[in-house]
């Protein structure tokens, strides 16, 4: 398998290369030069394969001659070790529960697949790998867990200072060892900016050697194909599901429209959208305009300009209509957000984290004028994780797992700064 820029500027280049190299040198986003066909069998009997069985047919093709089959195996085993339960909210409506790994959301299965490929693909190298990620809450946690310890590889989180719940937060900056955290006076759009503009730095590429760990890498990105599969493997209706996806950076949607695009049986997918509504005003309007990201409730999709949905457009040719046929985009205000939370707890005894609720909220929204569909939505993160907004509303403590339990009395640790990228060069130099 081979990987194109989409700015079809920069040479192909196969999995390894993609993977630590993070971004083309053109800045656009690698692509995969062919969309691979599941297996029938894999389609027809799905419920007999194990989870693992499943990744790994999915994966095997993107991955190519770049890793041992036997290695392959072993990254996917370590990658998914946790449960992918799909749970019924109410007669029409499921949750695919991606919260039971590490830290409790859904980004923990591309940054453990990541990290263990780069891993692998660093041993016996002699420079070390510099990580770069910007996050707006979950992915943050989910790398520092995932590459800490990592032999060979150092990792540099930024995250907009306020604008992360504190659970994110301690799980972001409570790590040590290789993991570094640069607090950002800022949005997620300005972190994302200044990774962006490490890259494309001379003199930072001539000295270090960089990649970066957000959605922009095929290592992170390409395996959320797997909850789609395994969600599909839980089904239990005869029609196809109709999909909703919280979306913030839009890799999670991208990958489920590509296992759609490779046999995936799936009817419908939604956008779910919060305030930050430049994907769903694209769709009712054909102007894709990338706005200053706006704070929010579901505060892991504030993002004004999504770097995936590059590869959306690239995935449907850039031609509206077909974009429009396959998906409907939603924008949920944070209003909307807490009174559903505390409705479907109150009426299904079941726990919605904000984001949760929006994925929700606007497949309701969609069943509402398709009566005879069902769907689920992508639960991606733990409630636990938002317990200060939830719990008021609902008027009850949440109970902590043990991986959040653990982190009370621990103290952040970070680098502040601006978002300013001498600020982040300097700090990159010196580190």
């Amino acid at each position: 398998m081979q990987y194109y820029s989409t700015n079809k500027q920069s040479p192909k280049v196969d999995f390894k290369e993609a993977t630590i190299q993070g971004q083309p040198p053109d800045k656009g986003l690698y692509f995969p030069e062919k969309i691979p066909a599941f297996a029938n069998e894999l389609l027809s009997n799905i419920r007999k394969w194990s989870n693992q069985a499943i990744a790994f047919q999915i994966i095997k093709p993107y991955v190519g001659n770049a890793i041992p089959p036997v290695v392959l195996d072993r990254i996917i085993s370590e990658t998914i070790s946790f449960d992918f339960p799909l749970v019924d909210v109410d007669e029409n409506i499921s949750c695919l529960e991606l919260f039971h790994g590490p830290t409790l959301a859904f980004k923990d299965v591309g940054a453990r697949f990541m990290s263990r490929c780069l891993g692998y693909f660093v041993k016996g190298m002699k420079k070390q790998v510099t990580v770069l990620v910007a996050t707006s809450g979950d992915t943050g946690g989910a790398v520092a867990n995932g590459f800490l310890d990592v032999e060979g590889v150092n990792v540099f989180i930024l995250y907009p200072s306020g604008k992360v719940s504190k659970t994110q937060e301690l799980q972001l900056t409570t790590n040590g060892k290789n993991i570094k955290s640069l607090e950002v006076t800022g949005s997620f759009d300005d972190c994302q900016q200044l990774v962006k503009q490490a890259f494309a730095d001379p003199e930072l590429t001539r000295q270090l050697f960089l990649t970066s760990a957000n959605s922009i890498n095929v290592a992170r990105w390409l395996p959320q194909q797997f909850y789609y599969a395994f969600a599909l493997k839980q089904w239990k209706h005869k029609s196809p599901p109709v999909v909703a996806v919280p979306s913030g950076n839009f890799g999670n949607l991208c990958a489920g429209l590509l296992a759609f695009r490779s046999g995936l049986p799936i009817k419908h997918f939604i956008a779910a959208c919060n305030a930050n509504d430049a994907v769903p005003h694209y769709f009712q309007t054909g102007k894709y305009e990338p706005k200053q990201a706006i704070a929010t409730l579901s505060n892991a999709m504030d993002v004004g300009n999504p770097s995936n949905f590059i590869r959306i457009l690239e995935l449907f040719n850039h031609e509206l209509k077909k974009l429009q046929s396959m998906i409907t985009s939603y924008s949920i205000s944070d209003e909307t957000t807490k009174q559903v939370i505390k409705q479907v707890y109150a009426n299904n005894s079941y726990l919605l984290d904000p984001h949760g609720a929006v994925g929700y909220i606007s497949l309701r929204e969609y069943l509402r004028d398709h009566p005879d569909e069902k769907g689920f939505f992508l639960g991606t993160a733990h409630p636990v994780k938002f317990h200060d907004a939830i719990e008021p509303l609902i008027q009850e403590d949440i109970n902590l797992p043990l991986s959040i339990e653990q982190l009370k009395g621990k103290e952040k640790n970070t680098i502040k700064m601006s978002a300013d990228f001498s600020a982040l060069k300097e700090i990159l130099m010196r580190n």
